[in-house]
């Protein structure tokens, strides 16, 4: 009985060990500091892969890894895809959708902290 109390809490001490490791190597490959970023997303077409891409940055957002705006370019959305990125904008905060030959500009803006 002792032998498997003794296998039993050095596979948790084990386990630990690797949770603490993980996290800890989390926050050294999580980018430092206050800065933020602006995820762009490019859309074209009906948005087919918009709404997975974009869900993909935000479940990014939620776990801390990333802090910032996603964009959506709008590289040529039709309606339907006009649609869908502007679905994606009233479901969660922080997701803008810019025309791609405007992206230059929205970003200097939001570097100059407007909103």
């Amino acid at each position: 009985m002792r032998a498997i109390l003794e296998i039993v809490l050095s596979l948790l001490a084990v386990m630990g060990l690797l949770s603490l490791g993980w996290i800890l190597f989390g926050h050294i490959l999580t980018p430092a500091g206050g800065g933020r970023a602006c995820c762009v997303v490019p859309g074209t077409g009906d948005g087919g892969d918009l709404e997975q891409a974009v869900t993909g940055v935000l479940w990014l957002r939620g776990g801390g890894l990333i802090k910032g705006t996603v964009v959506i370019a709008d590289c040529g959305l039709n309606a339907a895809g006009k649609a869908v990125a502007a679905a994606l904008t009233l479901r969660e905060p922080g997701i803008d959708v810019c025309p791609a030959a405007d992206l230059p500009d929205y970003i200097r803006e939001k570097a100059r902290g407007g909103h």
